[in-house]
């Protein structure tokens, strides 16, 4: 049973860093695409960024690319959010997913597996 779990949300200030992990299990990820969503309060699940097995990524907007950088282990089966610079609205359940293919997207339907989600919380 393939299952996600990601750690690493919490309540910071504004200006702050984060990093979120998602620990994958029951398959071997290595070869396959992994991405983040977030979802706000009252708003539909966003794609954040995504990577494939080599290391391509892809980010929402340039904005996310100079402030988010996503990273894999494939040793370890774990991809990682770095957040810097966190604004308010970052705020938001960040969810990571895990995709039968090799290919990074930005659409939700392209992953298969999600995680329970890991709240981050941006105070100003």
């Amino acid at each position: 049973q393939v299952q996600l779990v990601e750690s690493g949300g919490g309540l910071v200030q504004a200006g702050g860093s984060l990093r979120l992990s998602c620990a994958a299990s029951g398959r071997t990820f290595s070869s396959y695409a992994m991405g983040w969503f977030r979802q706000a309060p009252g708003k539909e699940r966003e794609f954040v960024a995504a990577i494939n097995w080599s290391g391509f990524r892809l980010y929402s907007t340039d904005s996310v690319k100079g402030q988010f950088t996503i990273s894999r282990d494939n040793a370890k089966n774990t991809v990682y959010l770095q957040m810097n610079s966190l604004k308010p609205e970052d705020t938001a359940v960040y969810y990571c997913a895990a995709s039968d293919y090799d290919v990074a997207s930005q659409w939700a339907y392209s992953y298969a597996y999600w995680g329970q989600g890991t709240q981050v919380t941006v105070s100003s």
